[in-house]
């Protein structure tokens, strides 16, 4: 898990920002069934664009635009005053919606820790039960080229 701290907002804010962009839809939707309703402003409405990837040779080179990406953003505002800011990659706009959301309840302290239980837990969970098993997929296509035996005599 996290660990949401409140001494350390900002980093706990960035994982939790992170985790909700992260999400498939489908998991966001369901971890957040109940708190969906949650009565806010709209302070800037779903939008779909693109944004500019960029890349680098060997992580050291000089940086070139790689390509572009989708994402969609959204911003909202809970009635005691929190706001939430989402970006999201794809053309979902609910999905950037509950995750702006979402992100305003988390800075409430009287709700932070019934929605980092509630939702950011279970779908840190399935992240990394999907990291895992992507990583043991391509552990398993792994050659140790130091093994195989050279073809002199």
């Amino acid at each position: 898990m996290i660990g949401i701290s409140l001494e350390n907002t900002q980093a706990s804010r960035a994982a939790w920002v992170r985790i909700l962009s992260l999400s498939a839809w489908e998991d966001l939707g369901a971890a957040a069934r109940e708190i969906a309703e949650e009565p806010h402003y709209i302070l800037r409405a779903p939008e779909t664009g693109l944004v500019m990837l960029r890349g680098r040779m060997g992580a050291t080179g000089a940086p070139f635009n790689f390509g572009e990406a989708t994402v969609t953003r959204c911003a909202v505002r809970l009635y005691g005053g929190f706001e939430g800011h989402a970006y999201v990659m794809g053309r979902n706009s609910k999905h950037a919606q509950l995750a702006a959301l979402c992100d305003a309840l988390l800075q409430d302290p009287a709700r932070t820790a019934t929605v980092a239980r509630n939702v950011i837990a279970p779908l840190e969970a399935k992240l990394i039960k999907v990291h895992m098993t992507q990583s043991a997929k391509a552990a398993a296509t792994k050659v140790d080229f130091f093994t195989m035996v050279r073809g002199d005599d």
